[in-house]
């Protein structure tokens, strides 16, 4: 449990977190469980409207025929006992039908039934010749001559539809007398050609604007098979306005390709072997569904990343603030403690001074020193702070002169002298051998950046009481070392030392009180030099930094003899 609480405690992130993307997920289970029953509702829904368009596009075919059909066949029974027949050819010219090829009058007698056709030119009706017409509608007539000549009673007149002949089609409708016998026939050969490519594409342009938006008529295909199952007639809803003209290209082109018909079923009254399909040309309603429910998934899916990404960045923005926050209170904290010490010791001092406690010259030299040397580490503490303010609002410039860097380290370390000697420290100085380059630097700023170090290796050398400070020319620069034998810096903080506020959060060098900007602030004075900075540290074995400041142009610029 205790460990649980610190870990908590530690990433308080995940403290938010949690209760906010469980309910999500909780959420987005849900949905998913929604989708799938959409899409199988979906897949439903799409084929009834499939099969009640295709139920629409039946029904307007037998209303149709089966209106037309009874208007221009319903002739009364006198009308065919006239020798003429003018009645009737008259009457077929009234009510002329596009669907109807060629009508006719089928009147039975003692002999064999009389046939006559209905010429549209002519306006007549004459004597039907031997054609495959006038033998189809002979055959027809078969089965009607029996029940006229057995006078056969019947209840009404009804259309009846011979389509064993497919070439030949009839349609026809018994002339019944005022005893409500058969008398005759009257009827029509179908004109195929007039329903393939006028009438039935016509009805489907009027019909599929009534069941589908405008967006999806161009994946609407209706089709037309015959009784093998051959592909007759295929229109597309694409462009209701033109879709009778493109019909017959549609029916005689690409015959091959296999389109979809999800929903498929007979005729009634006419072409009743004829099957009409209805569909989709590039999928089906379940494809469809599942479709819709792939792109609903993944918007979910979207929209769930993007609220967790909403959340992670707001609490990751919330932690860093809590971070900051937290580091600003410590840093208070140890600029507060880092202040009060140098300022009770000048405090002491001078009082035992003022009270004429300490009147041995030498010893009036020696506290003089040591108000001195604490009032350079007050200044040092106070210059830290305001530079970082500088640095921090983009203020900060530096005085960049052309010289020998060394006076100002060794005037660093002569101020530490007081320090040093009450702390027990040695700080081993090693001064460079030979002349160093000239290098453009600051020298109040430089002797900060090196002062820094020297205090950070004073602060964490542990048992150890030696610091050692070298200068050296190389890598076409100067390098400025300061080393200690103290505790160390762990390897995976050596990367984090130079960042503002940052301070190792465990060991031995986090017990050590400091304000967290010495070392960010000697990075950003080295690199506005030009230079870099580095550490190399083992733990228990102590740590080295190093400053690399590179030679001025006049320093490089080769000898003229």
């Amino acid at each position: 449990m205790s460990n649980v609480r610190r870990f908590l405690k530690a990433h308080p992130l995940w403290v938010g977190f949690l209760p906010v993307i469980l309910p999500l997920l909780l959420l987005l289970g849900m949905q998913y469980v929604w989708l799938v029953r959409l899409e199988e509702a979906s897949a439903i829904a799409d084929r009834a409207a499939l099969a009640t368009c295709r139920d629409a596009i039946v029904s307007e075919v037998l209303y149709e025929y089966g209106a037309s059909a009874e208007r221009l066949l319903n002739v009364p029974a006198y009308d065919l006992q006239k020798p003429g027949l003018e009645r009737v050819a008259t009457h077929f010219a009234s009510r002329s039908f596009a669907g109807a090829r060629r009508p006719f009058v089928v009147r039975f007698g003692e002999d064999e039934p009389e046939i006559w056709f209905y010429h549209a030119e002519t306006g007549t009706l004459e004597a039907a010749s031997d054609c495959d017409e006038e033998r189809a509608v002979t055959l027809a007539a078969t089965s009607w001559q029996f029940l006229h000549e057995h006078g056969v009673e019947m209840d009404a007149a009804r259309l009846s539809v011979e389509e064993r002949d497919p070439g030949n089609r009839i349609v026809l409708y018994p002339i019944l007398n005022s005893s409500r016998r058969l008398v005759g026939l009257t009827g029509f050969v179908l004109d195929t050609g007039w329903f393939r490519t006028e009438f039935l594409p016509r009805v489907v342009g009027r019909i599929l604007p009534k069941f589908f938006q405008r967006s999806a008529l161009r994946e609407i295909q209706v089709t037309v098979s015959d009784g093998g199952g051959r592909r007759i007639l295929a229109i597309s809803g694409e462009r209701p306005g033109e879709i009778a003209r493109a019909a017959d290209e549609a029916g005689t082109a690409g015959e091959n390709t296999p389109l979809p018909q999800e929903v498929s079923g007979p005729f009634s009254l006419v072409f009743t072997d004829w099957s009409l399909g209805i569909g989709s040309r590039r999928m089906t309603s379940e494809q469809w569904a599942h479709s819709n429910f792939g792109f609903n998934l993944a918007l979910s899916l979207l929209t769930a990343l993007i609220l967790i990404a909403g959340i992670v960045l707001a609490m990751r923005t919330f932690s860093r603030e809590m971070r900051l926050s937290q580091m600003k209170e410590d840093f208070v904290s140890n600029v507060s403690h880092e202040l009060r010490t140098p300022v009770a010791s000048i405090r002491v001092m001078g009082e035992f001074l003022k009270r004429g406690v300490v009147t041995a010259p030498e010893k009036i030299r020696e506290y003089g020193a040591f108000i001195e040397s604490e009032s350079r580490r007050l200044t040092q503490l106070i210059n830290n702070i305001l530079d970082f303010s500088r640095i921090e609002s983009g203020q900060k410039t530096y005085a960049l002169s052309e010289g020998d860097p060394t006076p100002v380290v060794a005037e660093v370390l002569k101020s530490f002298d007081v320090q040093t000697r009450d702390q027990g420290f040695e700080i081993v100085w090693s001064p460079p051998e030979k002349p160093l380059p000239l290098v453009r630097f600051d020298p109040e700023a430089l002797g900060q950046a090196v002062y820094n170090l020297v205090d950070n290796a004073i602060k964490y050398s542990g048992e150890s009481r030696r610091v050692e400070v070298g200068m050296t020319n190389g890598d076409g620069g100067v390098t400025i070392r300061v080393s200690d034998r103290g505790i160390g810096i762990p390897r995976d903080e050596q990367d984090r030392i130079f960042e503002r506020f940052h301070r190792v959060s465990t060991g031995l060098v986090h017990d050590i009180k400091g304000n967290g900007l010495g070392l960010s602030l000697v990075k950003h004075i080295v690199e506005a030099h030009g230079g870099r900075v580095a550490v190399s540290s083992v733990p228990g074995s102590g740590s080295t930094f190093t400053i690399r400041l590179p030679a001025s142009e006049a320093s490089q610029a080769p000898l003229s003899l």
